[in-house]
């Protein structure tokens, strides 16, 4: 199967030809909806702590919702759309010209309706407690960061989930089946990063949505050009710098010749 670039998807990421692309937008749509309603739901269940059972959920819960979601999506939703759930990662990718900007703008909709959709679907089974105390998990910045500061935490932890995407979206080194496991903890750690800052989006959908539901736009333009600028940052340093050099060769030392350990060639090709 070819993709939209006419390439054949590398581990999941490219989205198929023109015969599948209703079915890539709806994996889009899906995908995005089930992310961002698994983050936005235990985010809230969080602020309202509430619980399944024992304590209410805490911080270390939304970093994992967000790693584990991912991965499963990716995992299974891969083969149909290439998985972005992004905007963010989707233009990283058609600027790097792993994806077609003709299928940019049916992207990013499907994805913002999804994020949209998701918030809404945590308002109606949270009530409106969630939306007026918690803001469905809206990505605010904190009390006492300022949106330059959150704009920083948003590109450097974009880059941090859109730069392991690339190495597994485009590399041909990279075993396609650890993909949706590496992309899940690059997420988890973006999270980990960023979340006691600004709540991280690094994700328009996942941050977008729920300010649009819940009514609190604090910071709503961090939650879209930090993780654009992001992702575009780390797409383009991996295509140009990194995916295209070769693993340093290593070269034995002759018996005898006194050295204690090999020595690493770093004869890279452009």
């Amino acid at each position: 199967m070819k993709t939209m670039t006419g390439q054949r998807p590398r581990n999941g990421f490219a989205a198929p030809g023109p015969k599948g692309v209703v079915g890539a937008y709806l994996g889009e749509f899906i995908g995005t909806f089930i992310l961002v309603f698994a983050i936005t739901a235990t985010a809230t269940a969080a602020g309202l702590r509430h619980p399944i059972a024992g304590p209410s959920y805490g911080s270390l819960a939304i970093v994992l919702v967000n790693g584990v979601a991912l991965a499963a999506l990716v995992g299974g939703l891969g083969h149909i759309s290439g998985a972005h759930f992004n905007p963010a990662v989707t233009i990283a990718m058609a600027v790097i010209h792993r994806f077609s900007w003709r299928h940019v703008t049916g992207y990013i909709t499907a994805q913002m309706t999804g994020g949209i959709l998701a918030a809404a679907a945590t308002w109606a089974i949270y009530g409106n407690a969630a939306r007026t105390l918690t803001h469905l998990g809206a990505t605010n910045p904190a009390p006492g960061v300022g949106d330059g500061r959150a704009l920083l935490v948003e590109i450097l932890i974009t880059f941090v989930l859109v730069f392991v995407v690339t190495a597994a979206a485009t590399d041909e080194r990279f075993p396609a089946a650890l993909a949706p496991l590496v992309v899940g903890f690059a997420l988890a750690t973006a999270v980990f990063i960023g979340g006691p800052s600004d709540g991280a989006a690094v994700n328009p959908a996942r941050g977008i949505g729920p300010m649009i539901i819940s009514g609190s736009y604090s910071g709503w333009w961090v939650s879209i050009v930090g993780p654009v600028l992001g992702g575009i940052l780390a797409a383009v340093l991996y295509d140009r710098y990194i995916r295209t050099g070769q693993t340093p060769a290593v070269e034995q030392r002759p018996k005898g010749g006194g050295a204690l350990s090999p020595t690493m060639s770093t004869k890279l090709s452009a």
